[in-house]
Order: structure tokens, then sequence, then C-alpha cells
């Protein structure tokens, strides 16, 4: 008895191994990308163009005071943080709290067109951005909304991947005698809704409000179609990294590895922060049907 129970054993103990090296190696595949950018944000141009270096340099401050000073790069972080943050949150909260509040609709109620509902929802989410945005950004040039903020924010409201994890975590998670219960105490049912479901998605709120903030941090396209005139005072920071970058008189890869390096600072604190509600958001709204 104690052979099979010895063999099993070591077989767990080989495949918890190769788990273990296969989540090593894919870790230092997202990692070293990263600990390179911030090396040769350290470096000098001509050190990174001539060769690979895993270790940092002493140019960090010469190539900050570089970008920054510097009229050449055209490069002002407080303008493309202020720019970036206001419709990264903007964006974030209306996605998040209008995603929850359609999931939370397909969940609790029952009508005819509930499944019809959900499967529309379902094809959108399959269609790339890019295949609608030239009529997009017609229709918001004909509005007279183009070169403004609310092109970029307010249209984040449909965003069908968000309302796909809601409902899986509620269909999951979420007891529906609870909405009954507070009917027959007399609450209203958006009340029902801000009180006693929204605390209850709290982990799967968490993980989309960081997913949601992440990409409209980092998006490039989306700005730099509706924002057509191209305003220095408008500029995110991805559009101002891509001016670094496509300059090729003033090219100086030390100083935009640097502008990278800023760029990516409030996306790295806020994971730092909120990463624990990931592992809580994966574990609690798993995919159930």
């Amino acid at each position: 008895m104690s052979q099979p129970k010895e063999n099993y054993s070591a077989k767990l103990r080989a495949k918890s191994m190769v788990y273990f090296v296969i989540c090593i190696i894919l870790t230092l595949i997202c990692l070293v990308p990263i600990y390179i950018l911030i090396i040769n944000a350290t470096r000098k141009h001509v050190d990174i163009i001539s060769s690979v270096s895993f270790i940092p340099g002493s140019n960090l401050a010469a190539n900050v005071k570089k970008l920054l000073n510097d009229p050449m790069f055209q490069f002002d972080p407080f303008i493309g943080f202020k720019n970036s943050a206001i419709i990264a949150v903007g964006s974030t909260v209306l996605s998040v709290f209008f995603s929850a509040l359609t999931a939370y609709g397909l969940v609790v109620y029952d009508f005819k067109l509930r499944g019809p509902a959900y499967t529309f929802i379902l094809v959108v989410m399959m269609v790339p951005m890019q295949v609608t945005s030239v009529g997009f950004l017609q229709f918001m040039i004909k509005l007279g909304l183009s070169d403004s903020f609310i092109p970029l924010i307010v249209p984040t409201i449909a965003a069908p991947a968000i309302v796909f994890f809601m409902r899986q975590y509620l269909k999951s998670s979420f007891p529906l005698d609870i909405v009954e219960a507070a009917r027959i105490d007399g609450c209203g049912e958006f009340r029902t809704f801000l009180t006693i479901a929204i605390p209850m998605m709290k982990p799967a709120i968490a993980v989309q409000a960081i997913f949601a903030f992440i990409q409209n941090w980092n998006n490039f396209y989306q700005p730099s179609m509706i924002l057509v005139s191209r305003k220095f005072e408008q500029l995110t920071m991805p559009m101002m990294i891509n001016m670094l970058k496509s300059n090729d008189k003033i090219a100086d890869y030390g100083v935009i590895y640097a502008g990278i390096a800023l760029s990516i600072i409030p996306v790295v604190v806020i994971y730092l922060l909120l990463s624990r509600f990931i592992v809580e958001g994966v574990a609690l709204g798993g995919v159930k049907e």
C-alpha cells in the first residue's frame, strides 16, 4: 500500500515542479522587458544602441533633466498625467458602474429579451474597435465633439467585456433570494442595487476597475484619432511618448526610455495597491453557467 502512495506523491511533486518552472519562465518573460526598460532609462544613447546590458548606468538624472527641460522633446509629464488621469478615471468610473448595473439587470430580472440581449452584448464584444472607428470619428465630427475628451469618456459606458465578467460573477456568487427579501422590506430596485448588490460585487468591481484604468491609461489609438488638432495641452501620456519615438532628428533612446518609465509609474502603483483584489475576484468570480 505504501509503494503506490509514494509513487503518487513523487508524481505529484514532479508535476508541481514542472508547473513551478513554467510559472517562473512566464514571470521572467513578463518582467525582463520591464527591467530592461528601467535599466535603459539609466544609460546613455550610445550605450543603448551598441549593446544590451542588465547593469544600471549612471545617466538617469541627465536623461530625466534633458527630458523635462529640453524644448526639443516637447514633453510635459504634468500635462500628460493630468489628461491621461481625466480620461482613465472618468472612463473607469462610467464603464464599471454601468456595466455592473447592466449585469445586475440581466441576472436579477426575468424578461423575454434577456437571452437575445445578452447574445447581442457578446456579439458586440467580438467586434474590434478599429472596425467602427472611422464611422465613430465622423459621427463625433458632425456633433462637434472632436478635439474633446467627451468622446473618450462617455462612450465607455458601453463596455460589453466588463458586462460579461460582471454577469458571470453575479450568477456564481449572488443569491437572488436577498433581492426578494429587500423587496418585501420595501427597498426600491435601484436602492437594492446600490446598497446590497454593489457591496457584494466589490471584488469583481475592483478587478474590472484595475483593468479598465490600465487600458484607458495606455490607450493611444482613440485619443490620437479624436484629438485631431494635436494641441499640446490636450496630449495624453501615450501621445507624448509617441512624439518622443517618432522624432528621428532628436532620437535619444536614454531620454525615450526615461519618459516611458515615468509614464508607467501610476499603473504600477495602482496595481501594487489593488492587486489583492485581482486574486479575490478571479477566485470568487469564476465562470459558471
